[in-house]
């Protein structure tokens, strides 16, 4: 049954309850970190193979010995770089997720905040 007349003390209480506060949201500026970092581990992941690179042709007169060395420091950094990006695009999906279910709450809640309250009980004792 739905209520026509305004809404009450209790349901103003509850709207109030799960209205979003506008500096709630910090995920712009921790996806700009994530950027960011992401940027500087890859520009240092370059500039450490080259000098691996230009120490290895230096050393080294065989063309194996410096396709092993330079083999060897870059698998060691393509795994640094991608266990990093890994755990970036898991935390992406863990927040969207997050942000999923808040909003769901928040819609269940106003939903049975327009409810009869016995309606609303029934429906609490069931989930």
């Amino acid at each position: 049954m739905n209520q026509i007349t305004s809404p009450g003390v209790a349901q103003k209480a509850t709207l109030a309850k799960v209205t979003p506060k506008a500096d709630e949201s910090s995920t712009p500026s921790a996806d700009l970190e994530r950027i960011k970092y992401g940027a500087w581990l890859i520009g240092a992941a370059f500039v450490l193979l080259a000098v691996v690179l230009a120490i290895a042709v230096w050393r080294f007169t065989a063309a194996s010995d410096v396709a092993a060395v330079v083999g060897s420091v870059a698998t060691v950094i393509g795994t640094i770089v991608g266990a990093f990006f890994g755990v970036q695009v898991g935390s992406s999906g863990k927040e969207a997720a997050e942000a999923g279910r808040a909003h769901a709450e928040r819609a269940t809640r106003l939903a049975l905040g327009k409810l009869d309250p016995h309606a609303a009980d029934d429906i609490l004792k069931v989930m």
